[in-house]
This record gives structure tokens, sequence and C-alpha cells, in this order.
């Protein structure tokens, strides 16, 4: 089992390293990166709206239920909401939404290109499959997903203020009053330094797996479920890792 660990992680190690080569064409590449970052932002921007706008609503619901107390002023209300959504939501429940959505999207397509030999045929054109295919998506990733989590936190804090207000809950003074009340900026370095780590790992791990399926049809299927079980474990691992470090240092 650990010989296993290890000889795939190394197998890991080596894709990276094997991504970072002079591209034979340069516009060629950069076409390719602009595709996956429309597939992977425009086609992911759909499901994050919808999340994030709910999600901000279900907070300020959920955190004035909880507030039984008169004595506690309504704008601690949107307080929790601000940073209950731009710490954690945001950020993590986004990316394990998107490791559903751009990880399984990824491994596939590989998987399929790999069980077509449409892989191989590129190498024989002498063209660095792993720079060509992997590095795009993954570059894509890393501009896309922070851009994603960060429309989240917007639209997660203004649907927590639209579900407040439409019921009663809260007045829109008193949640832009809270909104402003001992707000931390490092609360958004934070939460953009999770989103780097977990765009990396929802790019790198599915990319892992459909590069390297071996077999047919049902094996793609089954490198596309075990990438993105894979990467929903490791950025809660990465979660709990980066909560303990950066808010020790915050």
């Amino acid at each position: 089992m650990e010989f296993k660990f290890f000889s795939l992680f190394g197998q890991f190690l080596l894709m990276l390293k094997g991504m970072f080569t002079k591209p034979e064409n340069f516009r060629m590449y950069w076409k390719e990166f602009m595709n996956q970052c429309v597939d992977i932002g425009i086609g992911s921007l759909g499901i994050v709206v919808i999340i994030s706008i709910f999600m901000g609503g279900v907070t300020t619901l959920q955190t004035a239920y909880q507030l039984v107390s008169n004595f506690v002023p309504k704008s601690t209300i949107a307080q929790v909401v601000r940073d209950t959504i731009v710490l954690e939501f945001a950020p993590t429940l986004t990316c394990i939404v998107l490791a559903g959505v751009i990880g399984s999207k990824i491994a596939s397509e590989l998987g399929n290109m790999r069980v077509s030999e449409q892989i191989d045929a590129i190498e024989i054109m002498g063209i660095n499959t792993k720079g060509y295919l992997l590095f795009p998506k993954i570059a894509a990733s890393m501009l896309m997903i922070p851009a994603l989590v960060i429309i989240a936190g917007f639209l997660g804090i203004w649907g927590g203020k639209t579900a407040g207000v439409m019921s009663g809950i809260i007045s829109n003074d008193e949640y832009w009053r809270g909104l402003r009340q001992e707000f931390k900026p490092y609360n958004v370095f934070f939460a953009l330094t999770k989103s780097y780590a977990f765009a990396f790992i929802i790019s790198t791990i599915p990319s892992f797996y459909g590069y390297n399926v071996n077999g047919g049809a049902l094996e793609i299927g089954r490198a596309s479920t075990r990438s993105v079980v894979v990467t929903c474990i490791l950025i809660l691992v990465a979660d709990y890792g980066l909560s303990a470090l950066l808010l020790a240092n915050g």
C-alpha cells in the first residue's frame, strides 16, 4: 500500500515536471488556454451563481434563527454571514462543487483521449502532450477558479441580504452596517489563498487520473469517479491545514 502511494506520487511529480517545457507553438498553447478558460470559467458560472445566492440566504435565515437574544443587535447577523461566506462557504463549498463539475470533465476528457489513442497520435507528431493538454487546463483553473470564488463571495453576501430583507429579519441599513463592522482584510487574503490551493488540487488530480487511464470506457468512468473523490478529500484536508496555519498567524 505504501509502495503504491509513493509510486503514484512519483508519477504525479513527473507529470508536473513534464509540463514545463518550451512550447512548440505558443499561439497553439494560447488558444488552448483561452478555450479552457471559457470551459472552466463560463461553463461553471451558472452553478456557482445558484449555489452562492442560496448559500447566503440559508446562512442568514439560520443565523437569525439561532440569534434568540434581544440584547444582540441584528447587525450581528450580517457579520456572521460575511465571515462565514468569506472564510469557509465561498472558497471551500464552491470548490467542492467545482471538483465534481470541472474535475470529472477533465478526467473524462483526457481519459477518452488516452483510450482512443489521440494522445499517442499527438506525441507521434512531436508535441509534448503534458504541456499541450495538461498545462492549459491547470493554468486556466488557477486563473478562473479564484475568480469564481470571488464571485461566490459577493453573491453569497448579496443573497444573505436579499433573504434577510425579504423575510423581514433585518433591514437593509442594519445589514450594511453589520458588513462594515470589524471587517478584517486578512480574511479576504485567507480565502484567496485557499482558492488557489484548491484550484491546483482540482486541476492536477483529475489530470493525473485522466492522463494515465488504461483500458476502455469502463476505466474512464472509474478514473473520473476516483479523481473526484480524491480531490474532495484533499480539499477538506487542505482546508483544515490552511485554516490551522493561516488563522493562527492572522
